[in-house]
């Protein structure tokens, strides 16, 4: 009997690509959705309501697996109080629904897979390099996923398997961090971000949803694991090899700091800090990066 893995957020950018390589892989799924969907021949689709902590139990009681990737965008809106609180809740408040009913039933997962965010790490253009054994900063960022992870905690303590995936800026097909840059950068427009110098830490889509496979294929796998091509991308790097592709050179100056911080506010940050951060961890469980050299996964991306 196939194995069933239930997907939070499966509607979304990374969800409709883990589902298309678990249904590949063999597995069957089932999504959890605020909004009711037909079910297909390979999809089955169940309805949350997680401000109302209401959610149709089958979704939870016929898994074998849930990958938890439902929450607010970080960078959809600017933080003001009333989005960082909506942005803190949609996390740990679906976390909390998917344990209510785990615990109720005595439900015994063989994994729960979170995303998490290197953004744990906090905004910062130091030099260090962050494993997963760095400490949680104390800005928005890395309260955020620290309570994010932490809302895990309560599902471990069922005997549950647990990990955490600590994501970077994923690169796929008209989607994720491209989508927002590439509009500027069709029409040789692109620049650099501030001094040019922060860290990006980046990953393709298809080693991210590869990584979320090995979390519940591989019981070696528990706690938190970094996603990460860890190759000192600085947003100088990353803007030159993406006008290389688009077929340009950059010529315009960097984009001042300042104007940044007048078009988004402290959420300016996410663009103009980052850090170095290893992976490691999850190297040395045999994992491989399908896409290792930023070029190369910007072409794939770009590719019709």
């Amino acid at each position: 009997m196939k194995k069933n893995v239930l997907i939070t957020g499966g509607s979304g950018f990374i969800g409709k690509y883990l589902t298309a390589m678990l249904l590949e892989k063999g597995y069957s799924v089932s999504i959890l959705s605020r909004e009711k969907k037909e079910n297909t021949t390979t999809v089955s689709y169940y309805t949350w309501d997680v401000t109302n902590q209401k959610i149709e139990e089958a979704a939870v009681l016929q898994a074998d697996y849930i990958i938890h990737l439902a929450g607010e965008n970080i960078a959809d809106q600017r933080w003001t109080l009333k989005r960082k609180a909506t942005i803190r809740a949609s996390r740990e408040e679906s976390i909390a629904l998917l344990y209510s009913v785990l615990k109720k039933n005595g439900k015994k997962l063989d994994g729960f897979v979170s995303a998490s965010g290197i953004g744990i790490y906090g905004a910062y253009n130091g030099e260090g390099i962050c494993t997963e054994e760095t400490a949680a900063a104390s800005d928005f960022l890395g309260v955020t996923c620290q309570q994010w992870e932490a809302a895990v905690a309560p599902i471990a303590n069922l005997g549950i398997r647990t990990v955490k995936i600590r994501t970077g800026l994923v690169l796929g097909k008209n989607e994720g961090f491209l989508k927002k840059m590439l509009p500027v950068f069709k029409y040789g427009l692109g620049a650099a971000l501030g001094s040019g110098q922060q860290y990006m830490p980046w990953i393709h889509i298809h080693d991210l949803c590869a990584m979320y496979i090995a979390a519940i294929e591989n019981p070696a796998m528990q706690g938190a694991y970094n996603a990460v091509v860890a190759d000192n991308t600085t947003n100088t790097i990353f803007s030159k090899k993406l006008a290389h592709v688009l077929g340009f050179a950059l010529w315009l100056p960097n984009v001042p700091a300042f104007i940044l911080h007048l078009m988004l506010g402290e959420m300016a940050v996410i663009v103009l800090t980052g850090r170095r951060v290893s992976s490691d961890k999850i190297r040395n469980l045999g994992f491989h990066f399908e896409f290792k050299d930023l070029e190369e996964a910007l072409e794939d991306c770009l590719s019709k």
